[in-house]
């Protein structure tokens, strides 16, 4: 499996926005259950794609600027952005399917 990298306000041009690869955001915080409930298929989906898509954590708790500016307002939201722009999105706790199918379209 892949590390999934947690990323900042300070970092998310750099790591998500700028990124050659298209990238999953994974909104989430600690108190969340669902979010807790995914990260596991988040990390075998981080590692299957590894070399042709990247997936990473923002805590909203911590970095509400960026969540602030794309919309998050319930979480788990993960958003994939591709060429610096929004290129997917899908909120809530959903199958491995979904995500797959999410990402296979961007990639």
């Amino acid at each position: 499996m892949a590390n999934i990298d947690d990323v900042t306000d300070d970092s998310f041009k750099s790591e998500v926005l700028e990124s050659d690869l298209p990238v999953l955001v994974d909104f989430w915080a600690p108190w969340c259950g669902p979010c807790r409930a995914i990260a596991p298929v988040l990390e075998e989906l981080s590692g299957e794609y590894d070399g042709r898509a990247r997936i990473v954590k923002m805590n909203v708790d911590d970095h509400q600027n960026t969540a602030a500016a794309y919309g998050v307002r319930s979480i788990p939201n993960l958003i994939l952005f591709k060429d610096g722009q929004v290129a997917g999105q899908v909120v809530g706790a959903v199958a491995k399917s979904k995500l797959v199918e999410t990402i296979d379209a961007a990639v």
